[in-house]
Parts: C-alpha cells; structure tokens; sequence
C-alpha cells in the first residue's frame, strides 16, 4: 500500500506542472508578469532542463492536448456543450503553456513556427468564445446550426496544432543533426546523439522525421571516423531504431550502410559492444516483418562476410544479450536469403549454436532460444543438416524446448515460449524425414510429448500454431515409427484431415485429457 501511494504522489507531482489554472492563464494569455526579469528567467529554465527533457516535456503537453480534442469532438457528438466548453478552455490554455515553454527554451524560432503558432492561438481563442456562446444559446435549433461550425473548428485546430507539432519535431531533429555534423567534441556529439536516440524512441513518425532530414546519413558519417569510435555502440543502437522505417532504409542504402556494417563486424580492433550494436542494425533491417528490404542489393554483396563476422560473435559472446542481438541478425538472414543457410553449414553454425544452449549464462531467454530454433528450422531444410544435429545432439535440445514454459506469466515471453515450442516442432518435422532423425526422435519419447501438446490447450498455451506444428510433426514421426502411438490417437491425430484433427484438438476441454 505504502508503494502504491508513492508512485501515485511520484505521477502526480509529474502531472502537476503540466496542469494550469484555466481562468487565471486565461486573464494571463500566457503573458510573462515581469519583462525586467525574463533573460534571467530563461537562463535558469534552460539550465534546468536539457534537450531532451524540453522534448519530453514538449511530447507529453502535446499528447495531452491531442487526448483532449479527441474528447472534445466525443462530448460534441453528445451536446454535452457545457463539457466541451470547459475542455475547449483546458486546450487552450495547454497550448498557449505548451508554446512559451517551447520559445523559453529554444534559442531560436522560424518565422514559419511564430506563424503557426499565431494560427493556432487564434483558432483556439475563437473556438473558445465559440463554444461559449453556444453554451448561453438555449435554441436547439440554433445549436443545432452552430454544431457544424464548431466542428469545422475544431478540426482546424486539431489540424494548425499537428502541423505545429510536426514542425517544431523537424526543427529539432535539425539542430540535433546539426550538432552532429558540426560539432568536433566528443562531449557534445554524444549529447547530440544521445537526445536523438530519445526522440527515436517516441514511435515510427519520429523516426521519419529523422530520415527525412538526414539523420542516418550523419550517423553514418560518425562510424566512419575514428575519432568517434568510442560512440560507435551509441550511434549503431540509433541507427538501429530509425531503420525501422522505409524512409531510414533507403537512406541506408544510399551511404553504403550495409558495407559500413560488414567493415565494423570484421574489424577486430572493435569492442564487442560495437559488433553487437552493429549486428543490432543487421538484425533490424533484415527483419522478415519488414515489407520493404527488398532494396537491400548490397547486401547479397556482403552476406558472406556478415555472416561469418555473427557466427563467430555468437561463438564468443560474453553475455546473453550480445548472443540474442548476433543470433537474432542470423536468424533474420535465414529468412532473407537461402544462401546464408548454406554458408551456416559451411561454417559448422549448428554446432556452434548448440553449444551455446548449453551455456545457460549465454542463452538464458526464451527470446535466445527463440532465434536458435529459428536457425535451426530454416536450416532443416537442407539434407546435410540432419547429420549436424545428430552430431550436436540437436534432437534432445529440440525436445527440451517442445516443453519451453514461461516462468514470469509475462505476455512477451509467453509469446516467445510459443514461437520456440512451435519451431521446435517444425524443425522436428522437417528433419525426421531423415529415419536416423526420427529414430532419435522417438526414443527421446517426442511422440507423447506431441500427443500432449495437441492434446491440451494450457501445454501450449492455447497456441493454434503450435496445434498445427505439432500435428505435422506427430505425423511425420508415425510415418516412420507407427507402433509408438496408441490407437485411439492414430484415430484422432494421424489419420483424418489435418484440417479435421485441428478441429477436434481446439474444441477438446482440459477434463477429456
């Protein structure tokens, strides 16, 4: 109860300056009480707060007033009029706080922001007497007529407030970039980069923003100094958040990135925090979740060495979290292009991957397992990798994680325990095609192992996909050894349908197990 209480005083002494008393700022207008003292004023805000603070302070005024118009145009469709105005006097005086805390802190404005700024301040003060005269209005047809008007209103106010939103951001990330790109101290383009990092972490349209004005191809420029070389982890991680979005990836594409990426992998002279990062941006811009790498045709130029470059960091990785960022990279590659599954078998990546799952220091996740089976699943698909995990003992570590089981209940790594128990059963059935495999496979007992999971909805935590995984394995599986399932499962699970045993399987109740 005591840390309950603490946290609500903590939330709210932070809400607290965003808030304002709406009729005193409006008698105020915002207007500063003494001009004597306003440099000195502005000397002690901007010495309080930092760059990113003003951001942050910045983002959670707008996120506010962006919450408000959507309840206001809620209340309108409502004629609550009496609630709209009230809201319509709360917006306002937010953004007239949230333009002087802006011009407080920054040094220097565009004429086009102070214009839109005078836009938005005006449409806000006519919306507001707007709505109040609506409020001494008592015709309902009259009110009627003005609602439309007021909706007009309202949405261009919402409208002068996105295109302020959006300019004051771009500003920002231009100053920043500027910083970046002018600036020779390390202290300074740290600082820079660091701030640009916080504003990448804000969501995709932030991102960009950042593209659109250069930012890859300054952080770029940065890795390929020496002199900034202890800032490289900091740069790659950044540049891994703004490569989430196309506008990122063609910017990449245009400096060399990916042959960047290569020489920093292969140069042993790098911390491993850098190689890690770098194969943090690797694994970024091959996610299969990415509709647009196509483009990626030096890529295909450097695959090789990447790979090689990932395979031997995952080899020697010194912590948990370096392994998962090189194994997520290789696992991303798999999809990306056959080829580097050839180049993994070439490079004895199986084995190599198998004994780090043995090292429960290093791979110590269902994230980390998660991109281990992938590997292994894409790369079943090759003939020759039946013998590699036989070789590893792959057959026993595919059946520990077919009972994979998230420890903490929460919904991310519940998410990963399903990805590995379902890849598990697909690299199982892919690989038992091989009767070698499926031998192994059936004296390490995985065909009750499948029964249960088909069997039980809370084993696989009510995953279809694993359903359907664990079908085709247990079918593969009876195909070559018949005499390990009962008959009342040859029944239910082999014989019909694949399509029919689902169906059965995802109605059955925990009771009939």
């Amino acid at each position: 109860m005591h840390l309950i209480q603490v946290d609500s005083v903590q939330r709210w002494m932070e809400d607290l300056k965003l808030m304002t008393d709406c009729e005193c700022m409006c008698i105020l207008q915002s207007k500063p009480i003494s001009i004597e003292k306003d440099e000195q004023n502005e000397l002690i805000l901007s010495s309080q707060y930092s760059t990113c603070d003003n951001l942050q302070l910045l983002l959670k005024r707008a996120w506010i007033i962006s919450t408000e118009l959507t309840r206001i145009a809620q209340k309108l469709e409502k004629n609550r009029w009496q609630r709209v105005h009230s809201m319509t006097v709360r917006v306002n005086c937010h953004v007239r706080s949230m333009i002087n805390e802006h011009n407080t802190f920054t040094r220097s404005s565009s004429e086009e922001l102070h214009q839109l700024e005078k836009l938005l301040v005006d449409k806000c003060s006519e919306f507001t007497a707007f709505t109040e005269r609506c409020l001494q209005t008592e015709d309902e047809e009259i009110l009627k007529s003005m609602k439309s008007c007021v909706n007009e209103t309202l949405t261009t106010v919402a409208q002068y407030f996105g295109q302020l939103i959006e300019l004051v951001l771009t500003q920002e990330a231009q100053n920043l970039l500027r910083q970046i790109e002018l600036s020779g101290s390390l202290y300074i383009t740290e600082s820079a980069i660091s701030s640009l990092f916080s504003l990448a972490q804000e969501g995709a349209h932030l991102c960009r923003i950042i593209a659109k004005e250069g930012g890859v191809v300054a952080l770029f420029k940065i890795c390929r100094q020496d002199f900034f070389r202890c800032l490289y982890p900091q740069t790659l991680r950044t540049l891994a958040s703004i490569c989430c979005v196309e506008e990122g990836m063609h910017q990449l594409e245009k400096v060399d990135g990916i042959l960047c990426l290569a020489d920093i992998l292969t140069d042993t002279s790098h911390s491993e925090a850098t190689h890690a990062e770098a194969a943090a941006v690797i694994a970024q811009i091959t996610s299969p979740h990415l509709t647009f790498t196509q483009h990626l045709s030096s890529f295909l130029e450097n695959m090789e060495e990447i790979v090689t470059a990932l395979v031997k960091l995952c080899q020697e990785a010194s912590s948990g979290e370096v392994f998962l960022l090189a194994s997520a990279a290789l696992a991303n590659i798999t999809f990306f292009d056959t080829m580097a599954c050839e180049i993994l078998l070439q490079l004895n990546a199986v084995k190599i991957l198998l004994a780090a799952c043995s090292d429960k220091c290093i791979v110590d996740t269902p994230y980390s397992r998660d991109q281990v089976v992938t590997i292994l699943a894409n790369m079943s698909v090759l003939d020759q990798c039946a013998s590699e995990i036989i070789q590893g003992n792959g057959v026993q570590l595919l059946m520990e994680m077919l009972f994979e089981k998230s420890s903490s209940g929460n919904a991310s790594e519940a998410a990963a325990c399903e990805r590995v128990q379902q890849k598990s059963a697909v690299t199982l059935a892919r690989l038992s095609r091989d009767p070698e495999v499926a031998d192994a496979a059936v004296k390490l007992s995985c065909i009750p192992r499948l029964i249960k999971l088909c069997r039980s909805p809370t084993e696989r935590n009510n995953s279809d996909s694993v359903l359907v995984a664990c079908l085709a394995a247990l079918r593969r599986l009876a195909v070559m050894s018949p005499g390990g399932l009962e008959d009342s499962d040859f029944q239910q699970l082999v014989k019909p349908r694949l399509v029919d045993s689902f169906l059965l399987c995802t109605n059955m109740e925990e009771s009939f197990v």
